[in-house]
Parts: structure tokens; sequence; C-alpha cells
């Protein structure tokens, strides 16, 4: 298994945005704490954190989703190469409707599901006044996920059918993010 100092340097490798690595960081903390919610071994939480972590590690370097140069598939090409494992792999390829790789394991369910979340998250703190996770609530979230026309890139319909496919209720969902996000806050600038 990878240790996460490997994880960061490759996804460090590939990206040098820092708004794709806090993204990176964000879904890494909801897949540590759904990992930690379902009741992972410890190994595992460190598996589908590396999932988190690296799910969009290849994006700035092969945006187009066109197989086998574009995002996701390169970057699990990559991975394959480095010994990442199978799983890890497919939930990453998974996240992607695109890639018509299909969830099948609860770590690619999570992944799919937290990924667009994370974003709109971060993107609701970053418009509020204080622009702290700490002060972000449900209603504010579920406000801006109602409005279309705020960040218009994230895919509502992803996050919605990514609670469904984790069979969470998606006020639930939503507040399990952001309690996830919190812990990250300060790695994030969002304290």
């Amino acid at each position: 298994m990878k240790t996460r100092d490997e994880s960061l340097a490759l996804l460090h490798e590939y990206t040098k945005s820092e708004s794709l690595l806090k993204h990176a960081y964000s879904v890494e903390a909801s897949m540590r704490w759904y990992a930690k919610h379902f009741e992972q071994s410890e190994q595992d939480i460190e598996r589908w954190a590396t999932a988190g972590l690296l799910h969009d590690f290849d994006y700035e370097m092969y945006p187009e989703p066109v197989a086998p140069d574009g995002h996701p598939f390169k970057g699990s090409e990559i991975l394959k190469a480095a010994g990442y494992d199978q799983e890890i792999r497919d939930a990453i390829m998974g996240h992607a409707d695109y890639t018509g790789v299909a969830r099948e394991t609860l770590m690619a369910k999570a992944l799919f599901a937290v990924d667009e979340l994370s974003g709109l998250i971060i993107a609701a703190t970053l418009v509020r006044p204080d622009k702290s996770l700490n002060s972000l609530e449900l209603k504010s979230v579920k406000k801006k996920l109602k409005d279309k026309a705020f960040a218009r890139g994230c895919n509502r319909e992803d996050i919605i059918n990514g609670a469904i496919e984790l069979e969470i209720d998606l006020d639930q969902h939503i507040s399990n993010v952001i309690l996830a996000q919190r812990e990250v806050a300060d790695q994030l600038g969002l304290a």
C-alpha cells in the first residue's frame, strides 16, 4: 500500500493549481470521514482517502475525457504503473460517468457521492462573509444547490444521485461532508 506522502508527491507532480489541490484535500477528507462512518479498517480508511486525494490528479495535464489519453483514463494508467490497487483505480474511474466504469464498491459510490458536493460546499463557503466552513450551515448549501446559476460547473444531478447510491438522505449527506471538510478547514484556508 502506498503511503500518503507517496500519494501527495504524485498529486503535486501532476497538479499545480491551488484550487485543484484544495479540491483534492477536501475530497480526501470526505472519503476518510465516510470510511470511518462505514466502519472500515484502518488500512481501508487510508485507501479510501487515497482515492479521494488522487481522483483528479491527472485532470490538469489531461483534461479532455477522451479514452485513453484524457482524465481519468490517463490517471488510471499512471496509477497502475505506480502500483496502486485495482479497487482505488476503479473508484477513480467510476467517479466520472462517461468512463462507463460501474461503481460496484462502497468506496466507488462514496467517491462519486462526495466529489461534486465537496466542490459545491467549498464554493458556498467562499461566498460567505467570513469564508469559514465552521459557520456554514446545511440550509446555506441547500439554497446554493437549488440555485443553478451558482457554481454552474457543479453537477447537481451527480450530488443527488450520489446520495441515492450511498443510501443516505441528501440532507444528512450534505451535513456529513460539511463535517468532514471542517476537519481540514485550516488546510483549505477556510477555518
